[in-house]
């Protein structure tokens, strides 16, 4: 592995007690992080230094009340969903620092009383945060792929100059991650990632020029947020999963394969170079890879954190198949976007449609033709590569860099019409 080349070992781990600040704790990956850690309360291994939320002020109040850290984060400063609100329903006698907005995540995922950051914000809005725990050098358990969608190269560039390690919690390239630990270079010939195929997976055209929101957000094996949730039904997740895989491992795009896998049992495999494979079975809950990220390099005990052992005679059969790539074009488009540069405007484009589908806007079919119209015209593409001079002035330049291409592609996208 070339990227995660910092991962510790036993000898040099992050030390216990592992001061943790939760980026997107009101989230499905939020509130099963918060689930994991009460499992090991009172252990001694975890303190809960950062909590940071969106707008979900009212979860956010519960979960500040049961854990009492120092410092919250939310979107807005003033308004219903604003600081004064949150400060409304804390109890008496509890007074976090509060900041707001995307500054205030990048502070809290760089405060010095934490060395690890677990960034689970939904889509764009984990860019900042991601990127300044690497800047700091931070140990980074990352559950936002859209981060290295957006500017992996840029956060690989940063983790060389700071030492910052990336731990990944996606359950596919946590599986990868497994497989990988301890080989060399040259003992990986490549890497397949597993998808379930969705909702649809056994449906025809006629079928999904029909699809409804209601009807995409019922995913067969996973419970997660509606934005993945709609990326599984089209695959564009596991397009995006390509890309992540990519920045993480430095595999080559040709190297990286899907096969769906409609159990979600074997969460991804690794191809050695003498022909074998190694897989990474377990059931799909995603306190798995979190509990794994959060301890590593050593094992929670899944007993206690409440994770169903795998009991392979109960499962039956396993069974794998070619992802159809002629109704589910979103897996070839990310390809396409690594390829050119233009992997800004792809997130862009897919989360404005996502969000007009989810809103009745347009179809189900429309997600991947917006998205090809948007690659069609995007723009030239980024440089993320630093020299030896400020770090911060660098990331800042290039962090704005990619916000103006995501703004320009959003407003681009939301005129689109079918």
């Amino acid at each position: 592995m070339k990227y995660i080349s910092s991962i510790p070992g036993e000898r040099d781990a992050l030390p216990f007690p592992r001061r943790l600040a939760l980026m997107g704790c009101t989230g499905s990956i939020g509130s099963s992080t918060l689930k994991v850690l009460e499992a090991w309360r009172g252990s001694g291994k975890f303190e809960v230094r950062a909590l940071a939320a969106g707008r979900n002020i009212a979860l956010l109040a519960r979960q500040a009340e049961e854990w009492r850290p120092p410092f919250l984060a939310i979107l807005d400063k003033e308004g219903p969903k604003g600081v004064d609100a949150l400060r409304a329903m804390l109890p008496s006698g509890y007074r976090p620092e509060i900041v707001c907005g995307k500054e205030g995540y990048a502070l809290l995922a760089s405060l010095p009383e934490v060395d690890m950051v677990l960034s689970a914000q939904v889509g764009a809005a984990g860019l900042r945060a991601t990127v300044a725990a690497a800047a700091s050098g931070k140990t980074v358990c990352l559950a936002n792929k859209e981060s290295l969608v957006l500017a992996g190269e840029l956060i690989r560039n940063i983790c060389r100059r700071t030492g910052a390690v990336v731990l990944p919690v996606d359950s596919e390239h946590f599986a990868l991650f497994e497989g990988m630990v301890g080989r060399g270079e040259n003992d990986i010939a490549s890497l397949v990632l597993t998808a379930s195929g969705g909702p649809f997976r056994t449906k025809d055209a006629a079928y999904l020029k029909n699809v409804r929101p209601e009807d995409a957000l019922k995913h067969p094996n996973w419970s997660m947020g509606a934005k993945i949730t709609i990326d599984s039904a089209t695959l564009m997740n596991k397009g995006l999963e390509v890309i992540e895989a990519c920045h993480l491992y430095q595999m080559p795009v040709r190297d990286v394969s899907v096969v769906v896998h409609p159990q979600s049992i074997v969460h991804s495999l690794v191809e050695l170079a003498d022909g074998s494979m190694m897989g990474h079975f377990a059931v799909p809950d995603m306190r798995v890879p979190i509990a794994a990220c959060l301890s590593w390099p050593y094992l929670l005990d899944g007993r206690i954190t409440g994770i169903r052992p795998l009991h392979l005679a109960e499962i039956g059969s396993l069974t794998f198949e070619e992802p159809r790539l002629d109704l589910f074009p979103c897996l070839d488009l990310a390809r396409r976007a690594l390829a050119g540069g233009h992997t800004v405007e792809l997130n862009a484009a897919n989360e404005v449609a996502v969000a007009r589908f989810l809103a009745g806007d347009i179809g189900f079919t429309d997600i991947p033709a917006l998205v090809r119209d948007m690659l069609d015209d995007a723009s030239a593409c980024q440089d993320f590569r630093l020299n030896d001079g400020d770090l911060r002035t660098q990331v800042a330049r290039a962090l704005d860099a990619v916000e103006n291409a995501d703004a320009a592609t959003r407003r681009k996208a939301e005129q689109w019409r079918p």
